[in-house]
């Protein structure tokens, strides 16, 4: 089997093909685990709140080391380390990890920098090469045996809450959203680092950008920013349209079904349908519906017509695709906070917990709970949105990296 078809079967980028949250192909994924039953394996690893990418044989994500681990003992600034690390994905053994110097202008570790970390962009690949963020320390290129190729500045500005936009692949550009460290949408040729292009209005935003294809059958690069949603030419970073967005931050990434972009976000939880392809000012003509609904940090999912969310606030709800409407909103039992966007595999959602719970649930527009299962030691977070591997569930923490399954 070459990589190219392996990276196909893969889980290559936040939130899986395309950023949709669901998997294909999965061959009988668990309903019900715990430490004890159907974990496959777990191994420890390097504080972070990346989620992990599947190429190949291996597993990947990003962690830090050295300072910040601990709120009470932070340690010294100058002991900080950031890593790309590999792990199998048939049994979690270490495989290599790529050790970086950060840059100086990281943050300091207050309680809340350290309650995301500094390794919280998940990383992408190509089936090639792995391309990593690190915020104000730049995006990372490496091989599929963990040597550097490449590293590229993006901005060493920083905000309150750390670096989170992801970086994403498409044909020969990697591109990330610099909104916090440059005010700027960046595209880099992924064999070289070198920035082809880069828009500079980017304005409060820690979404990740996606790639639609409308009905004209021109790729679109689509961004989501505080008051604007927009389309760009992949190609050169020329705008093709403009749309009225969230008069806010935003943090989740855009949900692509077909040309209609679902786009949420802001502290008041808003989201927009809009249907790519236009040109021009687009609010009046693509707009299709928006609602005082959404997230301020989890990103939705499609299924069968449905938006469902996992939200930040403990929550599973539910709406129309269609216009909008609200179907459900019901608190999880934990009511603990959620950082993971929900996933889908088997005709069933996942939503991971930061306390290691992890409620699954029917992908249907009655909330329905399958099964609530729990892993960890208590004094661990899983920030991180989980990855599908066929029959297999990888779920990563601050302390560790699990696999669940039944085989």
């Amino acid at each position: 089997m070459t990589p190219a078809t392996l990276f196909a079967e893969s889980w290559g980028r936040f939130r899986g093909p395309n950023g949709t949250g669901v998997a294909e192909n999965t061959g009988g994924l668990p309903v019900s685990w715990s430490n004890e039953k159907n974990l496959v394996w777990k191994t420890p690893a390097a504080r972070g709140s990346s989620c992990p990418i599947l190429v190949n044989d291996l597993i990947v994500f990003t962690g830090y080391s050295g300072y910040g681990e601990k709120l009470d003992d932070p340690g010294e600034r100058d002991s900080l380390e950031l890593h790309v690390i590999a792990i199998s994905r048939n049994d979690g053994s270490p495989k290599w990890t790529l050790t970086l110097d950060p840059s100086p202008e990281e943050q300091e570790a207050t309680p809340r920098v350290a309650d995301h970390g500094y390794a919280s962009p998940t990383p992408c690949t190509d089936g090639e090469k792995i391309y990593a963020a690190f915020g104000p320390s730049g995006v990372v290129c490496c091989s599929l045996d963990g040597k550097e190729i490449w590293r590229t500045s993006i901005g060493t500005g920083v905000a309150g809450f750390g670096a989170a936009a992801s970086p994403i692949v498409y044909e020969d550009l990697v591109y990330i959203n610099a909104a916090i460290e440059s005010q700027s949408l960046v595209a880099m040729n992924k064999h070289s680092g070198d920035i082809v292009w880069k828009v500079e209005d980017i304005n409060r935003a820690w979404t990740t950008p996606t790639i639609v294809t409308p009905k004209n059958g021109t790729p679109e690069l689509v961004m989501h920013h505080k008051e604007l949603i927009r389309g760009y030419d992949p190609k050169t970073g020329e705008i093709l349209w403009t749309c009225r967005g969230i008069p806010d931050y935003v943090v989740p990434g855009i949900v692509v079904v077909d040309d209609i972009l679902y786009c949420s976000g802001g502290r008041q939880n808003r989201t927009i349908a809009v249907q790519a392809g236009g040109r021009g000012d687009v609010t009046e003509t693509h707009k299709l519906w928006e609602v005082t609904v959404g997230a301020n940090v989890t990103t939705p999912l499609f299924h069968n017509g449905y938006l469902f969310w996992s939200h930040d606030k403990g929550m599973a709800q539910c709406l129309n695709a269609e216009d909008g409407s609200t179907l459900f909103r019901e608190r999880y039992e934990s009511r603990d906070r959620v950082y993971a966007s929900l996933v889908l595999g088997d005709g069933r959602l996942y939503a991971q917990l930061r306390d290691g719970t992890c409620v699954v649930m029917a992908a249907e527009p009655e909330h329905t709970i399958l099964a609530e299962n729990k892993l960890g030691d208590g004094d661990e977070q899983f920030n991180a949105t989980p990855a599908f591997d066929k029959g297999r569930i990888i779920f990563r923490s601050t302390k560790a990296v699990y696999c669940v399954g039944t085989k």
